[in-house]
């Protein structure tokens, strides 16, 4: 008799994913962060060429983060805010990566990228239990990489497996790197910063960039990499432009991969084996 139908995880695993999910909970309650519910689909979505979304013909696209969104939910007066639930990308699917997962992304006013990355720390201490925190600079990750390439992803990726183990906050992104955070420093660099955990990205956050014509220079420079790589071309979220226009508060965000952080929790090797029921990539319209 086929099993098909049955969850790719077990029942106990769904007991602590639940636990899990509630200390989470708890943790932001007891910081008086307020949990909020965007949606899951919108009319636009993200420009950066390293991310692919997942269109619904007639309607939009199925939100890579909730960014845009709590980034508006900001601008219009929210306090520190967090979200946790599903987000979608059409992206290489294995071990660590699934077509729908869950994140957690969290705002805080009035903190600066380091301040979060104590936050961050103390999340994580929390739900693995308390560990020590390497810092290394992007520049030094790439020192330690083995690769013989002119890529720098791959010199990236290869510098982070020679890392080695332990929990590691990568800081100080060139500015080719920046994403949408602000630039500090002579010379400038990104006030980014990732944490990995025994080789596993786990979250990724900034000091955010609120200034409207750099967000506009970003964006473009986006579409135009879309461009020359023949990726669909996408329009820019006006609204989220104009509420960046209104004004972002001076803050700072983080995402957080939920599953990988449960993965490491219970020494799992694959997304699959904490959630009940991945998605098979050949269903799903890109």
């Amino acid at each position: 008799m086929s099993t098909d139908w049955e969850p790719s995880c077990s029942i106990d695993t769904l007991r602590q994913r639940a636990v899990l999910l509630s200390k989470i909970r708890t943790f932001f309650a007891e910081l008086g962060v307020l949990e909020v519910q965007t949606s899951c689909v919108a009319k636009h979505t993200v420009t950066d060429p390293n991310i692919h979304s997942i269109k619904i013909p007639k309607i939009g696209y199925l939100q890579t983060s909730p960014e845009y969104q709590l980034k508006r939910l900001l601008a219009a007066g929210a306090p520190s805010i967090y979200q946790m639930g599903p987000v979608f990308r059409a992206e290489e699917i294995g071990p660590q990566h699934a077509l729908e997962f869950t994140m957690l992304e969290w705002y805080r006013l009035n903190y600066d990228h380091r301040q979060l990355m104590d936050e961050v720390a103390e999340l994580v201490d929390r739900m693995l239990g308390p560990a020590d925190y390497r810092y290394v600079t992007y520049a030094e990750v790439l020192d330690h990489s083995n690769a013989i390439s002119n890529d720098i992803d791959l010199k990236f990726l290869s510098g982070l497996t020679n890392l080695g183990m332990g929990r590691i906050f990568v800081t100080d992104y060139p500015i080719e790197q920046a994403a949408l955070a602000q630039l500090d420093g002579d010379p400038p660099l990104a006030s980014r910063f990732e944490l990995i955990i025994d080789g596993v990205e786990i979250a990724n956050g900034y000091h955010e960039l609120g200034e409207i014509n750099e967000l506009d220079t970003r964006f473009e420079k986006e579409l135009q990499i879309r461009k020359a790589l023949n990726l669909e071309r996408y329009d820019l979220d006006a609204e989220f432009m104009a509420a960046m226009k209104h004004g972002l508060p001076p803050c700072s965000g983080v995402a957080l991969g939920v599953d990988r952080l449960l993965m490491i929790l219970l020494g799992a090797t694959s997304i699959a084996e904490v959630n009940a029921f991945p998605i098979e990539p050949e269903i799903i319209n890109v």
